[in-house]
């Protein structure tokens, strides 16, 4: 195991390269093996039970909670060392979103345990195992991921690469359990509704892994069983989430990084009030459709309709307002002569590789649904409204992902050192008189120095002039026929960044709605407003097994890309 050194070599960067792929791979076979047997598990595969997936996982989660913990207790032994850190990883407002997300994780798995307790009779004691190390694991990577997000590591880099990428493809993995669990269960829900609703032509069996005995308190264990399903989005959330701050972390091993000053951007809700107003209307909207579809659908064919009318129709609106402030944001790029930054940054490089990857889910199931209501041979009315609202999913995706990549890579905008100066106004004898020194002055740092003289005001504190009477006269007679020339150049200044201030604001209010947006739009698919599923004419173009296992591998992407770019676009309102 090497040690930090210093500049690289030629022939040392090998071992280092190939420490890279070799940890790679090792991740890989190690989803592969986790993703096949969920598979089998999935199937009903012979001699694959559901305890034999959750004690793999709980092995991954075991070693990753002592290599956790080893890393804790070495970073506390060097907690005196300077270490590199990387500004653009592990933002704050990223390591909220995640503890929130983890806060509810905690919840689902304390709901788990007590659905454990109640048919213990009858289930694996992995089950009860399960959450609790789950409960553990999340408690203490969130903590690691707070104080070691942005750690750039330098040392014993061949076992901490092993040990970021098993993070990473153990967080994947938990990933992909509970998104095949929910799945499964908003799949059942569906098959019933096809039930209600007396579809005869398409075979239905339910996927049924319900325990085989009775619950020691049936109100309990309706309410665990329930809330279980309710709290499983934020939980798929909150692995992805952290699958990614750990690839950055993995990334960032080795890394040599240019020491500049990092730009803080606070979130601030001044100036985007237009924005957000329009974005919770959009919000408050979405919820009521998805409660009034979720209660409607699958009662009659006639109410089932109506909901899939009021959700396309309530789709395409927001879809076409998000298309147009895309648009028009884009369009203020296009007017502004402002240079991108193309330093290397896995964290940001990141985030435009999954927000096109995990666009292709939707555009998926859209091209999907384009192609069945053309070849179609009957089409309700509800149908139609589906290919407008199909096209729309696809233009917005494109229109919203070149506005955040290019927000992104947008350099920050320097302030004006003009605007930067202080100035203070007092009125003496019927003029003005300017207690700041010129500007070539604030340029020559020296020269109020050399004159004896001290700056006016810097930073709240004020500062008096030291020189003889006949000196301030002479000087407050040349501040006096120059007042009117300073005027005239702030004037001239303020006038020339006005137009800037518009664009900018006008780019927060954007970014802000376009971010409720997104959050909107996370909601019915994560929560079980589904068209692709209801909707049916897919289902017989296509056939049912083909469509359902089309729209179960890419409604995972296509929730995640909703979430993903809400918190893209949060950075991009900061950042604006």
């Amino acid at each position: 195991m090497e040690k930090a050194t210093g500049s690289p070599s030629v022939g040392g960067s090998y071992p280092q390269k190939n420490a890279e792929i070799l940890s790679s791979q090792y991740g890989i076979n190690l989803f592969l093996a986790g993703l096949l047997l969920t598979f089998a598990w999935a199937v009903h595969a012979v001699g694959i039970s559901k305890s034999h997936l959750l004690s793999y996982l709980i092995t991954l989660m075991l070693i990753q909670l002592l290599w956790m913990l080893w890393y804790l207790c070495r970073s506390c032994t060097q907690r005196r060392l300077i270490r590199d850190k990387d500004t653009h990883a592990g933002a704050r407002w990223l390591k909220c979103g995640i503890t929130l997300f983890a806060v509810i994780t905690l919840i689902l798995d304390s709901f788990k345990i007590g659905y454990y307790i109640d048919f213990s009779n009858c289930l694996s004691p992995t089950e009860g195992i399960f959450p609790i190390t789950h409960a553990v694991h999340t408690i203490l990577q969130v903590y690691f991921l707070w104080c070691h997000a942005k750690d750039i590591i330098q040392s014993f880099k061949t076992l901490e690469r092993f040990g970021v990428i098993h993070s990473v493809f153990t967080n994947l993995l938990l990933w992909t359990n509970g998104v095949l669990t929910e799945s499964k269960h908003q799949l059942n829900e569906h098959k019933e509704r096809l039930i209600t609703l007396g579809f005869g032509n398409i075979t239905i069996v339910l996927d049924d892994h319900a325990p085989q005995c009775n619950c020691t308190t049936t109100t309990l264990c309706s309410i665990f069983s329930q809330g279980i399903y309710y709290l499983y989005p934020f939980n798929i959330e909150y692995h992805i989430l952290a699958s990614t701050m750990l690839y950055v972390l993995w990334k960032n091993i080795g890394r040599k990084v240019e020491h500049h000053q990092q730009h803080k951007t606070p979130f601030k809700f001044h100036g985007i009030t237009v924005g957000m107003i329009f974005g919770l209307i959009v919000l408050t909207s979405t919820i009521a459709i998805v409660v009034v579809y979720l209660i409607q659908i699958g009662g009659s064919k006639i109410k089932s309709e109506l909901a899939l009318t009021m959700f396309y129709l309530h789709a395409i609106f927001v879809l076409a307002l998000m298309c147009t402030a895309g648009i028009v944001a884009l369009l203020i790029y296009r007017l502004e002569d402002r240079s991108l930054d193309n330093s290397k940054n896995p964290a940001r490089k990141l985030d435009a590789e999954l927000l096109v990857g995990t666009a292709a889910g939707s555009w998926l199931l859209s091209w999907g649904s384009i192609l069945a209501i053309i070849c179609a041979q009957a089409h309700p009315k509800y149908t139609w409204y589906n290919l407008p609202y199909s096209v729309l999913v696809i233009i917005e995706k494109y229109i919203q992902n070149l506005f955040i990549i290019e927000s992104i890579h947008r350099e920050q905008e320097k302030v004006n050192d003009d605007i930067k100066t202080l100035r203070i106004v007092t009125i003496s004898r019927g003029s003005t008189l300017s207690l700041t020194p010129s500007y070539k002055e604030i340029y020559n740092g020296r020269a109020a120095r050399d004159s004896g003289e001290a700056p006016c005001l810097l930073k709240g504190s004020i500062c008096r002039r030291e020189n003889g009477g006949g000196a301030a006269a002479k000087e407050e007679k040349s501040q006096e026929n120059s007042s009117v020339m300073h005027s005239a150049s702030d004037f001239s200044i303020y006038s020339s960044n006005s137009g800037t201030n518009n664009k900018r604001r006008i780019l927060k209010n954007i970014a802000a709605f376009l971010f409720l947006c997104n959050l909107s739009l996370w909601i019915p698919p994560a929560f079980g407003c589904r068209p692709e599923y209801d909707n049916g004419l897919e289902e017989i173009v296509f056939g049912f097994e083909p469509w359902i296992i089309v729209v179960n591998l890419a409604m995972p992407f296509s929730i995640f890309y909703r979430m993903h770019s809400a918190a893209s676009l949060f950075e991009v309102n900061c950042k604006t």
